[in-house]
């Protein structure tokens, strides 16, 4: 063999070496700008929903810089989930500083790699994300699962001043006994959650919907899984503001003009979910051939037959990159709240559902909340007009659902999930779990021609009592 041969082949396997052991440079040039991705030996991306550790064996935060992967903040024994600031210079993230320590949420500022923490919590806080307004939004371990909060990431004159001297510095934003952890900010001001699905009941991972202050919360869509096949994990907004999610085995999108899913025709592989945009267009994407291999990052442009490998290590996954850069500030939800103890829901007509016409005349309504152990208690019935409107007044901040019966008190449809109305909270819905893709008739609600006094189902006048199935 000539010399010329030996080098070429020398230099050929050399670059088959690093396109899967380490660095393709061209590929990772392509980014466009830093990137940082979390390494480690496992990932179970799913199992805070449980109440359990997605990394049991560790994590490490890497920047991804030129060609190099280096730890981003080495004097902590773990750090995982990175967010990045608005402008690009700063990044938010669930850290250790001692191995035996609990997740709590610090901020590094990277033109100089200061450290700050910004969440001192008693347990666990994880999956921090930026929130315009100097607040971000995490998730915090609690006795009943993991819990949404909201927090200040700094104290100011300016902050004081849009939020109000009273407003608390710390905001639970979920009211329910099953965890719930942040998946991204959508340019809207929603926040993207993962729960399970029927929310506060299930086992299922699904995408729920909820502002800033812990209203409004619902299902991003209705369509939702019947099976563990169909688990949804994993959403990030693109700049199209369509939502990318993973199955596991496959991806998914939400767009704005369906009212399902629809799906991402990707090269064959395992998903860990959190797809990164680049500036090109082009996705950062964590996959894996097998169950039994190690996810590798990869870049895939939509609509390419394969996927090409910017980073792999031997023994560690790559999971959840972010790209370093300047991104679009999301509009700030104004809240409404008031310090009640209840808020208003306006049902505009309660035979409207996605499931189908009702096998029935609905007569009233049952308001259910959980007692202490989390059984389903009562805490009172409202009238449902003949156009099937209601006006109630309920509880706030804690799980409720309804029950609409008929003339006997027979169940003619249920919520098998739980929802919650903030303090003050005023809200209207179509119907029963309806879906976007309907829509009551465009005429007054006959329970506010007859009253606009909503019935007090708020359990105050009295005991609850135990019942519903």
């Amino acid at each position: 063999m000539s010399v010329g041969l030996r080098v070429a082949g020398v230099l050929g396997f050399c670059m088959l070496l690093m396109a899967t052991c380490g660095f393709a440079p061209s590929i990772s040039q392509s980014i466009g700008s830093d990137a940082i991705v979390t390494g480690t030996p496992v990932y179970e991306p799913t199992a805070a929903l449980r109440g359990g550790e997605r990394f049991p064996m560790g994590a490490q935060l890497l920047l991804i810089r030129e060609g190099n992967a280096e730890p981003l903040v080495p004097e902590f024994a773990a750090s995982a989930d990175a967010s990045v600031s608005f402008d690009g210079g700063a990044v938010l993230f669930a850290g250790k500083k001692r191995a035996g320590d609990k997740w709590q949420i610090w901020e590094l500022t990277l033109s100089d790699r200061k450290v700050r923490q910004v969440v001192t919590s008693g347990d666990d806080a994880i999956r921090p994300l930026y929130l315009p307004g100097w607040r971000l939004v995490y998730a915090q371990r609690t006795a009943k699962g993991f819990e949404l909060e909201s927090a200040r990431l700094m104290e100011s004159a300016a902050l004081t001043e849009i939020e109000g001297a009273g407003a608390k510095p710390v905001v639970p934003l979920t009211y329910m006994r099953a965890s719930a952890v942040p998946a991204d900010v959508l340019a809207d001001g929603r926040i993207l959650f993962e729960a399970g699905f029927p929310l506060g009941e299930g086992a299922t991972p699904e995408m729920f919907l909820v502002y800033a202050d812990g209203s409004g919360v619902e299902s991003y869509r209705c369509d939702h899984p019947t099976n563990a096949a169909g688990a949804r994990w994993g959403g990030r907004q693109l700049s199209s503001g369509d939502v990318v999610f993973t199955h596991g085995g496959s991806m998914a999108r939400f767009t704005s003009p369906l009212a399902h899913e629809e799906r991402v025709v990707a090269p064959h592989g395992e998903f860990a979910g959190a797809v990164a945009e680049t500036a090109s267009g082009s996705w950062l994407v964590s996959a894996r051939d097998s169950a039994s291999a190690k996810f590798a990052l990869k870049l895939w442009k939509p609509g390419a037959v394969t996927m090409q490998t910017v980073l792999a290590r031997a023994g560690e996954s790559l999971v959840e990159p972010v790209v370093v850069a300047e991104h679009e500030r999301p509009r700030r939800h104004p809240s409404a709240l008031h310090d009640w103890d209840y808020g208003n829901l306006l049902a505009l007509d309660a035979r409207i559902s996605r499931d189908g016409a009702l096998k029935g005349v609905p007569a009233t309504v049952r308001l259910e909340t959980q007692d202490a152990t989390g059984h389903a208690v009562t805490v009172g019935t409202a009238p449902v007009e003949q156009d099937g409107s209601f006006f109630v007044k309920a509880p706030a901040d804690r799980a409720i659902r309804f029950v609409l019966l008929n003339a006997k008190g027979s169940a003619l449809r249920q919520e098998h999930g739980w929802l919650w109305i903030r303090r003050g909270e005023q809200r209207i819905c179509v119907g029963c779990h309806a879906g976007p893709e309907h829509a009551a008739e465009n005429r007054v609600p006959e329970v506010l021609l007859r009253t606009t006094t909503p019935v007090d189902l708020t359990g105050l006048a009295g005991p609850l009592q135990r019942g519903g199935n």
